[in-house]
């Protein structure tokens, strides 16, 4: 009877109302009632349950389940389950007796959802479940605000919030919530304005829901960064709607689709990180984003990011206004490379590790301050264009593993990129660094100090040695065939072919039988 008093599970299979009989389990810690078909009212004898640590009553659309005070004095359950009924009842009641518990409420999971008269305000007292961990309130009849108090929920990790009626604002202590996970607010006439600070801690995020989130004013919002998440979907379109930001990095998650042109109307926009995600498509209208060609003061930006440039990670605080960087890497972005000449104050472009074709435009040579240019790895083809010498402040430069050809400059700050691996792996891609010389450098001499007359007769020499090989090659095997192939097809012929061997065999050993024979008395003789 021990067992029976400490659980009941959804075994029972009740189809009516719940029975009293249900209450002389004084000690009763487990209740599975989900999915049956309850009816009518949930009885205030609940809320003597109290060694109750698990209360599931799931999926039982005919049941009124009345949230009351008493029960959430519940000071030791763990998980309730109320969605799928008919929930009602007063909230604020329940969140302030489980906050009337001496050691604090033992609540980890809370999933009120689809109750769809279920509404009414959030009450404040919710920041006092200091243990919850999953709260789902999806699809309910809330409306107004998130409490402000919903920044104590520290080891908080799902929240769910979506289709409501929620038209109030999203507080800023949301940002506090480092242990989040999931985060969906979607599908809410939502109100007010979203700050960097709404997402400043939130370092563990996976998913963040905003789809459908009404008059959401974003346009203050300077800085949206969720970079190093595990975040996934395609990126909104609703970013477009952020006019004032002057950072987004969305850096390394899983990202996929297209990037959405609504970008592209960030005309104030400094930094542009979208790598190592999985974004496929054509490059966007780059060219529409003016605040890479202007210039912030210190007064009107200050924060802290870090931005990867010159092949490493550097960390910006008192510089970071100076800073225009696009970063597109490691995605699988394909097409080709659109105009950059309004970018003239762009100091870092990495568009390294893509599927990206054509021509580099002649125009990259107006990107005046460029410190830091990343290509490599792409599918870029034609000449290095040569105004990209008048890049005089470019010191970082990675071109390797694209199908460029012709001559590498060399005037200007080409002649400092005398590293051989910026260049490698374009095969018609000759000059100075790399090894291979160009046809029409007669003064030119290779690293062993060979001038480019004897280069270009020891290539002529190898020609021939190659054809050498393959005419001796091709020789072979016709004589091969010459012989044989006429004895495979022809029977005759092979019959013919092992009669005259067996007959040049018997000679062979005739001659020699006769030679053995005369030399053997005269090898006697002369012993004597």
């Amino acid at each position: 009877m021990h067992d029976v008093d400490n659980r009941i599970s959804e075994a029972s299979h009740f189809n009516s109302s719940i029975p009293n009989w249900l209450f002389n389990f004084s000690s009763l810690a487990y209740l599975d009632l989900n999915s049956n078909n309850l009816q009518g009212s949930v009885p205030a004898g609940f809320g003597y349950f109290i060694s109750l640590e698990y209360m599931d009553l799931f999926f039982n659309s005919f049941i009124e389940v009345q949230v009351r005070r008493t029960l959430g004095r519940l000071c030791n359950l763990r998980i309730l389950e109320l969605s799928f009924n008919c929930t009602s009842g007063e909230r604020t009641e329940f969140a302030d007796g489980l906050s009337e518990c001496i050691n604090g409420s033992s609540l980890e999971s809370l999933d009120l959802g689809f109750n769809y008269k279920f509404g009414g305000f959030l009450p404040d007292s919710l920041g006092q479940l200091k243990s919850l961990k999953s709260l789902h309130l999806s699809s309910n009849s809330f409306v107004g605000s998130i409490p402000n108090s919903i920044g104590n929920l520290t080891s908080l990790q799902e929240l769910y919030v979506s289709e409501n009626q929620m038209n109030g604002i999203i507080p800023e202590s949301v940002g506090q919530l480092s242990a989040m996970v999931v985060l969906d607010l979607s599908d809410n006439p939502w109100v007010g304005v979203v700050t960097e600070s709404h997402f400043s801690n939130l370092t563990n995020l996976t998913e963040l829901v905003l789809g459908k989130s009404g008059n959401m004013n974003c346009k203050g919002l300077v800085n949206f960064d969720l970079g190093n998440n595990r975040l996934s979907g395609n990126l909104p379109s609703w970013i477009g709607e952020m006019q004032s930001l002057f950072i987004l990095s969305l850096r390394s998650n899983f990202f996929d689709g297209n990037i959405p042109m609504e970008i592209c109307s960030l005309s104030h926009l400094h930094i542009l990180d979208l790598a190592q995600n999985n974004l496929s498509g054509s490059l966007p209208c780059l060219l529409n984003l003016r605040g890479m060609a202007t210039e912030i003061s210190e007064e009107q930006y200050e924060g802290k990011l870090t931005v990867v440039m010159k092949g490493r990670a550097l960390t910006y605080l008192n510089t970071l206004y100076l800073v225009n960087s696009i970063d597109l890497s490691d995605n699988n972005l394909s097409g080709e490379l659109p105009r950059l000449r309004n970018l003239s104050r762009l100091d870092n472009l990495n568009l390294s590790i893509n599927h990206l074709t054509g021509n580099i435009p002649d125009d990259i040579g107006s990107l005046s301050q460029l410190e830091s240019l990343d290509l490599s790895r792409n599918q870029f083809s034609g000449p290095i264009p040569p105004r990209m010498v008048s890049l005089t402040f470019l010191s970082h430069l990675n071109l390797s593993y694209n199908r460029l050809s012709s001559k590498i400059p060399t005037s200007n700050q080409f002649q400092t990129f005398n590293e051989p691996s910026i260049y490698r792996n374009n095969l018609a891609l000759c000059g100075e660094p790399l090894a291979m010389k160009c046809r029409g450098d007669g003064e030119a001499t290779d690293s062993s100090g060979v001038d480019n007359e004897d280069h270009e007769d020891e290539h002529e020499d190898e020609f021939e040695l190659k054809w050498f090989y393959v005419s001796m090659e091709l020789g072979f095997v016709v004589g091969f065939w010459g012989v044989f192939g006429p004895l495979v097809i022809n029977r005759s012929w092979r019959g013919a072919y092992f009669r005259f061997l067996d007959k040049m065999k018997n000679r062979v050993m005739v001659v020699s039988a006769v030679n053995v024979a005369w030399l053997r008395p005269k090898c006697r003789w002369e012993s004597h």
